[in-house]
């Protein structure tokens, strides 16, 4: 069960004549018996209002509520966006994940890659739950593997949402999407033949393991090599996210719920030649390139941190929240 444990007004800005200002609130929720912390962002609005609300989810490892990973990461993505959403009149719930935040709270012991999925329901049903949520315009908004959890989320909770925004979204098993990553690092960085070595190597390895063999790291580059150890020693939680297709998912999205899905063509990570799987299963779904824009959603060559959303990603997002804007 998900039980609201809190919530209290951190900061407002100047309400415009009649309405009511624009107010942060800290809320703390619970899934799996484990306490979780997120930041609720209501823009201004009229008395009574019901506003879309968006549930914005994180990309891989320790990533917080803003989009960062402290200490050394800082690029606040998730706090940009719920500043773009609230330019729309969309009201935003972002919250820290297992691991991440001040609390670094760690999952349910021996939990598998679904504990992940079953935080962000519950931060779903308390954004549901907030006063001025609009039941019928719930939304659900991922950044990298954010994206993936965007799709398990949206077609597992109730109401479904309305729409979906899959930014730079990830749209393959994760030791594929490893070893493409990997790969293109190799291929920088070694002459052909040894970087195909090295490949070769990695898909042996992948094989093993996808098999339940055992798995050897004999002959890869020590910083590889450390990669995959690491890998295997997260056994059990890696095979439960690598057992996740992206597309197989996207296949589920109900008929009518308003997609996004963006890619820079700067982006390493997600590159958009991948994309079209995704695509096809969410049944044709446009894609959004954004020219020039890497990862984090900058303009390639941008520092990673003081820097905002790029305007060709703020078009696209702007453009799909149309339907639910009070602007």
């Amino acid at each position: 069960m998900h039980t609201l444990l809190a919530a209290a007004l951190v900061a407002a800005t100047v309400a415009p004549a009649g309405g009511l200002p624009a107010t942060d609130r800290e809320i703390t929720f619970q899934s799996d018996g484990v306490a979780a912390h997120g930041t609720l962002h209501v823009p201004a609005h009229r008395p009574g209002a019901r506003l879309a609300a968006a549930l914005l989810l994180p990309g891989s490892g320790p990533t917080d509520r803003n989009g960062n990973q402290l200490p050394t990461l800082r690029p606040d993505t998730l706090a940009l966006l719920a500043d773009a959403l609230g330019q729309d009149g969309v009201m935003t719930f972002r919250f820290d994940k297992y691991g991440s935040g001040t609390a670094h709270t760690p999952p349910p012991a021996g939990a598998g890659y679904g504990v992940f999925i079953s935080q962000a329901r519950a931060a779903y049903a308390t954004l549901r739950a907030q006063p001025e949520a609009n039941p019928a315009a719930m939304l659900v908004v991922g950044h990298s593997e954010g994206g993936m959890n965007a799709l398990l989320v949206g077609t597992s909770v109730w109401p479904r949402p309305a729409g979906l925004a899959l930014v730079a979204p990830q749209d393959q098993r994760i030791l594929d999407l490893i070893a493409a990553q990997v790969g293109a690092q190799l291929d920088a960085a070694l002459p052909p033949e040894q970087a195909v070595a090295q490949k070769n190597l990695i898909s042996a390895w992948i094989a093993a393991f996808r098999a339940g063999e055992p798995v050897a790291t004999d002959g890869m580059l020590p910083s590889v090599a450390g990669l995959f150890r690491t890998l295997a020693a997260q056994e059990a939680f890696l095979r439960s996210d690598d057992a996740i297709y992206p597309p197989d998912v996207a296949r589920k999205v109900p008929r009518g719920t308003r997609v996004l899905v963006t890619c820079g063509t700067a982006d390493p990570n997600i590159p958009c030649d991948t994309l079209p799987p995704l695509l096809k299963a969410l049944r044709g779904e446009r894609l959004a390139t954004l020219d020039g824009v890497d990862h984090l959603l900058h303009p390639a060559g941008s520092p990673v941190e003081g820097q905002p959303l790029a305007p060709a990603f703020l078009a696209a997002l702007h453009q799909w929240a149309r339907p639910w804007s009070t602007r």
